[in-house]
């Protein structure tokens, strides 16, 4: 069952985490439109393993047609998103900042940001939503429950606008997973690397004590 108003959730991104949202989407009943940078020729296999309510799309395709749109791409593939395609959309930003991995991002070493409020200022008139960052792509499928299960896991989710993460609420909901509201996107630092909530199955009265003795890179041993 897919939530009224949103049917078709878009992916920019075809890895671990896209493929899987991808999946537990489908399961759900809704229809994904799945983009990369290499093209849609690339994904012909992962769009014929989903079956016929997915399909291969090129990044512009994809952000015009999903009623959600989820980026997960490499950080350094921010600035490539179209941002005059992505205007009035909501926008679920899956992204971690691993200096390793991205390189060394300034406003993120120094905490001047976030990932997500970075992912803001390039689609500025996007509505970004911080979800689905702590959690293995494996366990979006194992740890999905319906809604009222015993020991649920709880996600979080972050943005500047109340609406937007009320969709994104319900969608986390409908896919398996309860929510925990951390309001703006400034408050996305509580779910980043190395906090007490990234990464662990946690249920909601967990995720809430996790977020809540969360502290920044600077106050870290």
């Amino acid at each position: 069952m897919t939530i009224p108003g949103t049917t078709t959730v878009a992916f920019i991104g075809a890895g671990h985490i896209g493929s899987q949202l991808a999946r537990l989407a489908i399961a759900h009943g809704y229809s994904v439109v799945i983009s990369n940078s290499r093209g849609p020729e690339s994904l012909a296999d992962l769009v014929a393993e989903l079956g016929p309510l997915a399909r291969a799309a090129t990044v512009v395709e994809a952000s015009l047609a999903g009623d959600v749109v989820i980026v997960t791409t490499p950080l350094s593939a921010v600035v490539t998103l179209p941002a005059d395609d992505l205007a009035g959309k909501i926008v679920i930003d899956t992204d971690n900042y691993y200096p390793d991995r991205d390189g060394h991002i300034p406003e993120l070493d120094d905490e001047t940001t976030t990932v997500s409020e970075r992912l803001q200022v390039f689609l500025p008139d996007a509505h970004v939503v911080k979800a689905f960052n702590h959690i293995t792509a494996s366990a979006l499928l194992t740890d999905a429950l319906p809604a009222g299960s015993d020991n649920r896991r709880a996600l979080v989710v972050a943005g500047n606008e109340a609406s937007a993460r009320g969709v994104v609420s319900r969608l986390i909901d409908d896919l398996g997973f309860d929510v925990v509201d951390l309001g703006p996107l400034a408050e996305g630092w509580r779910i980043q690397r190395d906090t007490p909530g990234y990464g662990p199955r946690l249920d909601v009265f967990e995720l809430r004590e996790a977020v809540s003795t969360a502290i920044r890179y600077r106050d870290m041993d």
